[in-house]
């Protein structure tokens, strides 16, 4: 930045005639407005004012600076203006990533509530169910479901999450309501493809992970296919409660093992940086973080967050997109 402030200095010398109004003008000394220009002419190896005590005029060298720096210092007052209003004010690209099964929820819809808030912001959604490295594939924010183990990530709980375990109430009828979870061992299972190892689900017993291989009957990458298979009446399956939510509440699907259920998952909102992020990620996440935690006011069935456990375990959040293991 110093040569930028010579330069600076050296065009309000040149466009004043004079050090003394040049350095009033830039709020420097004059000794200062002397020592920027000497340093320009010392790199250069040129003199670039000819001085007098009554005059200061330009040299030859000092007109072909003028000429060429008046155009790069102009470029770089723009482009200041332009970086101090990005980040002041909502406005320019935003790369955002998230899972597919988010677009089955209000999500979409709050990205239309921020685009019409701000109408100087484009949003650019990414969606996809494996993690992604955010810095690589330049992502501003992403938001993922569960335990976040990248340490260079800085993590914003946006709302607690629930599993439900469900299936039709033909298949219960067919094959008999489970009472605990070791029951779902004889049972036909919908599972998430979590890329390699025998299937199983998720339960939480006196406080601790309790995990219970299954038979996998069908397995898919992506909770809307695998809802689908249970409303069929294939088999069971667990999923986040909010996916499967309307169905419960129409009574297509009934679920089971409540109290079981794994405690303190949540939607998260993932970034790089803590510091100097731009307007326009800091409003998002600010709506985000407003909207969800109104909507989730009335918890679904899940422990505090205080009860954040560390340590982690599989869950087929990774349905709707996983967070890496912690």
């Amino acid at each position: 930045m110093d040569g930028l402030e010579h330069l600076r200095t050296f065009l309000e010398v040149a466009k004043r005639g004079s050090f003394s109004r040049a350095a009033d003008m830039l709020g420097i000394s004059k000794a200062s407005a002397s020592k920027h220009v000497a340093q320009l002419e010392a790199s250069f190896s040129v003199r670039l004012f000819n001085r007098s005590t009554r005059s200061v005029t330009l040299t030859d060298a000092g007109r072909l600076l003028r000429e060429r720096s008046m155009p790069l210092m102009e470029m770089v007052e723009d482009t200041q203006n332009e970086l101090q209003a990005h980040g002041a004010r909502p406005s320019g690209r935003l790369r955002v990533a998230a899972p597919h099964g988010l677009v089955q929820t209000d999500f979409p819809g709050l990205l239309g509530e921020f685009i019409t808030l701000h109408p100087d912001v484009h949003i650019d959604l990414h969606l996809s169910n494996r993690v992604i490295d955010l810095v690589e594939e330049g992502v501003d924010v992403a938001l993922r479901v569960g335990r976040i183990g990248d340490e260079n990530l800085i993590v914003r709980k946006l709302r607690p999450m629930a599993l439900v375990l469900c299936a039709t109430p033909g298949y219960w009828a067919r094959r008999g309501m489970p009472r605990v979870p070791d029951d779902m061992r004889r049972h036909e299972v919908l599972a998430y493809s979590a890329g390699g190892g025998p299937a199983h689900l998720p339960f939480e017993v006196d406080g601790k992970p309790h995990s219970v291989p299954v038979n996998a009957r069908m397995d898919a990458n992506d909770a809307a296919a695998l809802i689908a298979a249970a409303l069929a009446g294939v088999g069971a399956v667990c999923v986040p409660a909010l996916l499967a939510q309307p169905h419960i509440d129409g009574g297509r699907l009934v679920p089971v093992l409540e109290d079981f259920m794994p405690s303190d998952l949540w939607l998260f909102a993932a970034y790089t940086q803590r510091r100097h992020n731009s307007a326009a990620l800091r409003a998002l996440l600010d709506l985000l973080e407003a909207r969800m935690q109104t909507a989730s006011a009335a918890p679904p069935k899940a422990a505090p967050a205080s009860r954040q456990r560390a340590g982690s375990h599989w869950h087929p959040f990774q349905a709707l997109g996983h967070a890496q293991p912690a």
